[in-house]
């Protein structure tokens, strides 16, 4: 992932209601969710979870599709993961990192 690509995804979930959409995207899995139904678990008129979703997938991070009347939104887990590899492709100075491997803290501190 470019660096032009990561700036416009952490801008698309630099957001409440898209963030919270996302997640419940990658939630749902593949098989996604529809629009109505992501507005109404997140408590958001259905035009601006529109303009959520467009935001979204401006940036890559949701596909759409049509399955009848509904648009069906999914989370983009290939731009996901990109997403995190570059933003930890630096860690632990290099070395091989586990979710056991403990931080440096003392040199995120001075």
């Amino acid at each position: 992932m470019q660096a032009d690509q990561t700036i416009r995804a952490l801008g698309a979930l630099a957001q409440e209601h898209r963030l919270a959409a996302f997640r419940l995207l990658v939630q749902a899995g593949p098989e996604g969710l529809p629009a109505g139904a992501l507005a109404e678990a997140l408590g958001v008129p259905p035009s601006s979870m529109s303009f959520h979703l467009a935001q979204l997938g401006n940036a890559g991070l949701v596909s759409q599709h049509r399955q009848s009347r509904r648009v069906i939104y999914a989370a983009q887990f290939g731009a996901m993961n990109a997403l995190l590899a570059y933003l930890t492709e630096n860690c632990c100075a290099g070395a091989a990192c586990s979710a056991a491997a403990p931080c440096n803290d003392e040199r995120i501190a001075s």
